[in-house]
């Protein structure tokens, strides 16, 4: 170390303290994210013939193209094949690549929304949900909902629209979600 110059033991200075709250970042982004699974890796996801997943497709969900773009997306699939953990990793991919991110399963953020509304921090939820750059939505339309939950779901992914982007995990084909909506205005 005493072979260097000043110009250069400041330059190894600057370049440990970048590298140092580079990281610090990422580690908050990905606590603030709240994944089911932290330790999803994009270069762990299984694909053999049987699981059917598209590797260049993924590869290009990877990139985060579509946060830019405020593009939605939509995994389907059976239970038990791997949907939430394909989420997961593409919310790490996105974490590394410095947006915000919040994981939440539909059935905890209903419950969410209908303790916000009683406590009277109902727009600052809203808030928290709107902001994020990906929002991911896991156990999308498993069960049916009520009407209020549907109207509050609804100003979400409404208040999102070409402003953020979305990835809804789900079970059932979008045709199919209209139905479990409830809500007969909104069908």
């Amino acid at each position: 170390m005493t072979s260097l110059s000043f110009e250069e033991r400041l330059g190894l200075l600057v370049d440990i303290e970048w590298t140092s709250r580079k990281n610090n970042r990422l580690k908050k982004l990905i606590q603030a994210a709240k994944f089911d699974q932290p330790q999803a890796h994009i270069a762990d996801i299984n694909y053999t013939a049987q699981r059917k997943l598209d590797q260049a497709l993924i590869a290009r969900l990877a990139a985060c193209t579509y946060i830019d773009e405020k593009h939605n997306v939509i995994i389907m699939g059976a239970t038990g094949s791997g949907k939430s953990y394909i989420c997961c990793a593409l919310g790490m991919e996105a974490c590394k690549r410095f947006y915000s991110v919040r994981y939440v399963r539909l059935p905890d953020l209903l419950t969410d929304l209908a303790i916000a509304r009683g406590e009277g921090t109902f727009k600052k939820l809203l808030v928290q949900y709107q902001k994020v750059n990906l929002l991911i939505l896991d156990e999308w339309m498993l069960v049916s909902l009520r009407e209020s939950e549907a109207r509050d779901l609804l100003e979400i992914i409404h208040s999102r629209h070409k402003k953020a982007s979305t990835i809804f995990c789900s079970q059932f084909a979008p045709a199919g979600w209209h139905a479990k909506i409830g809500e007969a205005t909104i069908q």
